[in-house]
This record gives structure tokens, C-alpha cells and sequence, in this order.
């Protein structure tokens, strides 16, 4: 009786291993990061310019909490609200409070009457200045002789320096330059609240020359 021939053994497929996979799948997440137009925008922060002193209040939770500014969508602008005070005091205020914890405040700029500017808190960093803007601004409070809010002509021209440096740097347009009033309605800075007109033209001495 004739007999059948052995049957070949199929050969076992090794299943892939799993580090392939979990490489895959992070190189995938990774490019879907990378093209989302949604996720924020990260920026280191710039190296401070000879023409700023850097005076950074300690972390505390009352001043300099610490926490990351992720995303910078504009500049706000304000005023100290204290005429005749220097930066330097202001800037004691702001440290003071580390202590006292009687409010939340600071600024990332302060600039004074002689148009000195003070960098209080460092811009990767959120200060307490603009209310529900603290997450995507950076925020400047400039200091004023008298109770009408207008700033000297040293202050002034030190914001204006500030501001157009700002705004390279972060690639802003002018309409994302905004004063405390447009985000709350609080008259601040008052002088560019009470003048409007004043405020349109420092908009556009912060604006791009054109070419």
C-alpha cells in the first residue's frame, strides 16, 4: 500500500516586536504635533540688551509665581497709578509683597520717570498685570510725575524702544499692542484712555517703518 509523502511543515511567522510599534506610533504623534496649527507657540526667552537691567523679583506666590508663559500674543501697557514713584519703588512694592501677601501684583517691565527699565520678571515666566491676560502677554507698567498719567518724554521714548523690540521678537502686529483698558475697561494708563488720539499715535511710532 503506497504511502503519502510527508507534509511539509508550514513555517511560523515571528510576530514583529513591540519596540517597532511604539516607534512607529511616537514618530506619527510627533509629526501630528509638528503640523498642528493649534498647538501653541513656544519661544525661549531673548537675552536681555545692555539697555535693560534685569532685577528679577524672588519666585513667590504673591509676585512671581513661577509658573510658564507659553504663548505671547501681544504687549499690555499700563501705568503705575502712583504719581511721582520711581521704578525702583515700585519694583520694592512688587518684591514686598513676597511678605505681606496682601494682593497679587507685578509686572514683567517697569519703566521710570528717566526712562530706566526694569525687567521684574522673566519673559518665559506669567506676571500678575493683566487679569485674564497674564497667560499670552507680556505686560509693562511705566511710572508718570503727576495724577494726569502722561508719561515723560524719556519714559515715552523708553517704551516706544521697549515696545518695537517686543515686537520684533515675538513677530507682533500693532493691533496686538494693547492698553490695561482694552482687556478689563480699567482706565489704564489713564493719559492714553483719556487720549485717544495719543494712544493712535504711539501705535504708530511702534509700527514698522514702511519700506
Amino acid at each position: 500500500m503506497p504511502v503519502a509523502p510527508p507534509r511539509p511543515r508550514r513555517k511560523q511567522r515571528r510576530s514583529p516586536g513591540l519596540f517597532p510599534i511604539l516607534l512607529v506610533l511616537v514618530a506619527g504623534l510627533a509629526v501630528i504635533k509638528w503640523i498642528d496649527p493649534f498647538a501653541s507657540r513656544r519661544f525661549p526667552a531673548p537675552a536681555t540688551p545692555d539697555w535693560i537691567t534685569a532685577d528679577l523679583l524672588p519666585v513667590n506666590p504673591y509676585s512671581r509665581p513661577g509658573e510658564p508663559l507659553e504663548t505671547v500674543n501681544g504687549v499690555v501697557v499700563h501705568y503705575v497709578g502712583n504719581p511721582g514713584t520711581t521704578a525702583a519703588q515700585n519694583h520694592s512694592y512688587f518684591e514686598g509683597l513676597a511678605q505681606t501677601g496682601e494682593t497679587y501684583a507685578s509686572s514683567h517691565f517697569l519703566i521710570g520717570l528717566d526712562g530706566e527699565i526694569l525687567l521684574n520678571v522673566p519673559l518665559d515666566e506669567i506676571a500678575y498685570c493683566s487679569n485674564d491676560r497674564n497667560e499670552d502677554t507680556i505686560s509693562i507698567e511705566c511710572c508718570h510725575p503727576d495724577g494726569t498719567g502722561a508719561f515723560t518724554p524719556e519714559t515715552y521714548d523708553a517704551l516706544v524702544r521697549l515696545v518695537r523690540w517686543l515686537m520684533e521678537y515675538y513677530q507682533l502686529e500693532p493691533s496686538q499692542i494693547l492698553r490695561h483698558y482694552d482687556v478689563t475697561g480699567k482706565a489704564c494708563p489713564l493719559y492714553f484712555v483719556d487720549h485717544p488720539d495719543a494712544w493712535e499715535r504711539f501705535l504708530a511710532d511702534v509700527s514698522p517703518a514702511e519700506e
